[in-house]
């Protein structure tokens, strides 16, 4: 009651004071007075006065909500098979190149590239390039993964296990490695992102005569094995596929991009620049998977990859790219998978064999495509299979380096290990003959390479 009371004595208060205030009239009175004043100046003052300058100025009309014009983009693409983009990739990124930009570049044309590099390795003879008296070739093992975290915990698991298997194979072949993960250009997201990577360590390792690109789900499974190098000493670029596959049936399956071989030179640089264009995000991407849809056989629809564009380029252009492109198919430099993984047990019966080039006997290079190990989804196969084949070779893989040390796994199929060295008698010597070049790399390098 008491509360009521102030609330209705403060409302009487309320109506007291407007009561007591003044009559607003003689200020609205004032207020016409000097529109009016101001209207009649503009009128009838001088044309050239400040205010009516500034009143004449030209002034930016701007419309709100209004929507972009764009040109129309193509259907939307199908997931490619053991190629699919994820849309996680594209975030903050940019907006997407359309088809009436300009033309994708990684960057400024090169020119008198071999020249200069030439130049660079005659002011630095310390630096050994060409092979000699059986050496192989200074060669680069790149690889790498996207920037961001993986969506699924154990796909960063399995990117650590994939990248263990590199920088195993490479400490004991005495190799150098480097391990990216960035997009070194928004335009280049994808499996396109080793284009511009590529490029950049051409130039800034001009005592790198070979760059060796492997893909984060590669997983080399022939520990020894080393690819004959001699074999390539007149090709600038090293794919595993079929020349017939490529040539006369068209397949954008013909070859495959998870791992291939690239020289360190003009050549190299050039076709960079040819390839590149074809693989900006968006629109200009989109069309061009279309153009492989109709003139590559058997190909899907979906956004252009990297390994159909390269396809494109070898079938238009043969007489600038072939001749210097070597397409390998007497090793597996590129294993599929799926025909891989449940012969293991098979393969270990049976033993390596003397002298192997990594063949299906025994495989050098096990490619997981159509799995993703860093998503909750599989392109082609169910995840769990995928995971399961992938952590199969990593274990068949790791145990020809851990018995260098005397252990290996219980089974394939788990990361228990159990010791199988026998550390008496002569522990220096390695009773395997290969055992024994691969825990000793320098006398490996220094070996020539059987053909």
């Amino acid at each position: 009651m008491r509360e009521h009371l102030h609330y209705s004595n403060k409302l009487v208060g309320i109506r007291r004071h407007y009561r007591r205030c003044a009559p607003a009239t003689p200020h609205i009175a004032v207020a016409f007075l000097l529109v009016a004043l101001g209207v009649l100046y503009l009128i009838f003052g001088p044309t050239n006065s400040d205010l009516n300058l500034i009143l004449a100025m030209p002034r930016v009309h701007v419309v709100f909500n209004e929507p972009a014009v764009v040109p129309a983009a193509p259907a939307a693409a199908v997931p490619a098979p053991g190629n699919a983009t994820d849309d996680d990739e594209d975030r903050g990124l940019p907006p997407p190149r359309q088809l009436t930009d300009p033309p994708y570049s990684l960057g400024r044309a090169i020119l008198d590239y071999d020249a200069c590099r030439s130049a660079w390795l005659a002011a630095h003879p310390e630096v050994q390039v060409q092979p000699a008296a059986g050496r192989r070739p200074r060669v680069l093992v790149v690889t790498g993964s996207a920037p961001a975290r993986c969506p699924d915990p154990d796909g960063d698991h399995l990117l650590l296990w994939a990248f263990k298997n590199k920088a195993d194979y490479c400490r004991v072949h005495s190799l150098d490695v480097f391990y990216n993960a960035a997009f070194l250009d928004a335009e280049m997201s994808g499996f396109w992102a080793k284009l511009p990577l590529l490029r950049a360590l051409m130039l800034a390792h001009p005592e790198v005569e070979l760059l060796w690109w492997v893909d984060s789900d590669a997983v080399f499974t022939d520990m020894a094995f080393e690819p004959p190098w001699e074999r390539y000493e007149r090709h600038n670029l090293v794919l595993h596929g079929w020349p017939a596959k490529v040539f006369e049936e068209r397949s954008w399956v013909g070859i495959n991009t998870g791992s291939f071989l690239i020289r360190n030179c003009q050549w190299s640089l050039d076709l960079l620049d040819a390839w590149a264009p074809m693989g900006s995000r968006g629109p200009v991407r989109d069309s061009y998977g279309e153009l492989f849809a109709r003139e590559l056989s058997g190909r899907p629809p979906f956004e252009a990859d990297d390994q159909s564009a390269l396809v494109y380029l070898l079938l238009t252009q043969r007489g600038r790219w072939g001749d210097k492109t070597f397409i390998e198919s007497t090793y597996e430099l590129n294993g599929f998978w799926e025909g891989i993984v449940d012969r293991y047990e098979e393969l270990r019966r049976k033993g390596r064999p003397a002298g192997g080039l990594g063949d299906d006997r025994w495989p050098f290079v096990t490619h997981f495509v159509g799995c993703k190990p860093c998503r909750r989804y599989a392109d082609s196969y169910p995840v769990d299979r995928c995971r399961r084949g992938m952590e199969r070779a990593f274990n068949f893989a790791d145990d020809q380096i851990m018995r260098l040390y005397g252990f290996e796994h219980e089974s394939l199929n788990t990361t228990a290990v159990q010791r199988v060295g026998n550390e008496t008698g002569g522990p220096l010597d390695a009773d395997d003959e290969e055992l024994g070049r691969l825990l000793h790399p320098t006398f490996r390098a220094a070996r020539p390479t059987q053909t």
